[in-house]
């Protein structure tokens, strides 16, 4: 929730409305997973589309009112990841989604994944968010309850494909595009202490 360029200081509060918004969404996924899986769309439709509302929400809260805190930064990526992780497996299985875009997008969470370990083994806890990588994640959210509304006959089927892939394209470029950014940023922070220790 913290985004680049915040003003305000990381807080070590708890109980904080944008917080509540993560640990629902959190909360949320195993009963989406659920839903999914055993074809209650119109649940799952609910709970996904909910999840990017108050995925926009938190942060925007947060931010308006000086409420970054560092649970919030744990929780909002994870929620986030766990809906992405989930939805992908669940309509892949489901045949809904190519398994070619699961792999394109968990090999995206293998190489952020090195990026961080190696952040932080020079001593950063986190990179700050890019708006590329947040709109990344809208547009994924977005992408699958419409992919999911079009797995089926009918005219709204029809319509909503076309929408959901496109969607799912920029979600898709957007997040390798974040991916790519948090490496130069992490290249430049290892740089920078090169020189200084130089």
């Amino acid at each position: 929730m913290s985004g680049e360029g915040s003003q305000h200081p990381v807080s070590t509060r708890v109980l904080t409305v944008p917080n509540v918004l993560s640990a629902l969404r959190f909360v949320g996924v195993p009963v989406f997973l659920w839903a999914l899986l055993t074809e209650r769309d119109a649940l799952a439709i609910v709970l996904l589309t909910a999840s990017g509302i108050t995925d926009y929400l938190d942060g925007k809260i947060a931010r308006r009112y000086g409420l970054e805190s560092r649970l919030g930064q744990l929780l909002d990526p994870v929620a986030d990841r766990l809906y992405i992780a989930s939805t992908l497996l669940g309509l892949a299985w489901r045949d809904v989604l190519p398994w070619w875009v699961v792999a394109v997008l968990f090999a995206r969470e293998a190489f952020m994944a090195v990026v961080v370990l190696i952040a932080k083994r020079h001593g950063w806890l986190g990179l700050p968010v890019h708006f590329a990588g947040k709109a990344a994640t809208f547009n994924l959210l977005y992408a699958f309850p419409i992919l999911l509304l079009a797995d089926g006959d009918g005219t709204a089927a029809r319509i909503a494909e076309p929408i959901g892939w496109g969607f799912a394209w920029w979600g898709i470029t957007l997040y390798w595009f974040s991916a790519g950014l948090y490496a130069v940023q992490l290249r430049r922070l290892l740089a920078h202490r090169r020189l200084a220790a130089a």
